[in-house]
């Protein structure tokens, strides 16, 4: 497992490198497209060596195991952030490629207006990748046992500790500035700055947190006067059924008649 654990982290940090040249106004050469697909390929591989050992270690060994929890943690942060940036490539080729058949045609490409079935981002792309991450959660709470007989079942594990936070914050635009400026994001957190004075997000939590916890995230990267100047609207999700809920529908009306200053933790 150790073992794996090193080359996983290898794999990994190339994986991320590539991914990151992937963008929608670059021209892809087809052997990165496929070294991409070739790792995460390795990746997925990886990660079932490392599923199968600790089942065999949680069965057949378990009274000599003694489980490594920062191990652990680590090896479900990187299959999660492998699953995202996966799908990010993936629509981005999408994009690429429908880009070209336009060109082809001497049309111009214009991103769709429709609207979005759960709308908290204006882009089709961010709202995909937060359902996507909203989907991967959910299989989170599910492992695989193997009981005497080696017969697999699947349990859950019911410690509704996983979740996304939603924030919106609206201000002065230079406010705005250098809050984005200076937060620091993971690469499976989405943000979004579709109008000047507002910036969104959405933070995934694979550990139990708090809004409080978000809320004192945030404010560390501003002044205590500066982060007086906006407002602040905070909601926590765990599922696809609650991004159906109205309070989402409602956070734009919810912002605007806010007080300057104002922070609210709404409730789904």
């Amino acid at each position: 497992m150790e073992n794996t654990r090193f080359d996983l982290r290898e794999a990994m940090e190339q994986f991320q490198g590539l991914c990151l040249m992937i963008t929608p106004e670059r021209n892809v050469p087809k052997d990165i497209i496929t070294d991409i697909r070739q790792i995460y390929k390795n990746i997925q591989d990886q990660l079932t060596k490392i599923s199968g050992a600790k089942q065999l270690l949680e069965g057949k060994y378990r009274q000599y195991y003694r489980r490594n929890y920062q191990r652990e943690k680590e090896i479900m942060e990187i299959a999660f952030l492998a699953k995202s940036l996966y799908s990010k490539f993936e629509y981005t080729l999408r994009e690429i490629e429908a880009k070209s058949k336009l060109k082809d045609r001497g049309e111009l490409f214009v991103a769709s207006p429709q609207r979005i079935l759960f709308p908290w981002f204006q882009s089709k792309r961010n709202q995909i990748v937060l359902l996507k991450n909203l989907e991967r959660l959910s299989k989170l709470d599910y492992k695989t046992r193997f009981e005497l007989g080696f017969e697999r079942r699947r349990e859950v594990i019911q410690n509704g500790m996983r979740s996304i936070s939603l924030f919106a914050l609206l201000g002065e635009i230079k406010l705005i500035d250098t809050l984005q400026s200076r937060m620091r994001f993971r690469e499976y957190d989405i943000t979004e700055r579709y109008k000047e004075d507002e910036f969104r997000g959405a933070l995934t939590h694979l550990r139990e947190i708090s809004p409080s916890e978000v809320e004192r995230v945030i404010r560390r990267f501003m002044d205590g006067s500066e982060f007086l100047k906006l407002r602040f609207v905070l909601l926590r999700i765990r599922s696809q059924k609650d991004l159906e809920k109205e309070i989402v529908h409602s956070t734009e009306n919810i912002l605007s008649g806010m007080s300057v200053g104002e922070v609210r933790v709404l409730s789904n």
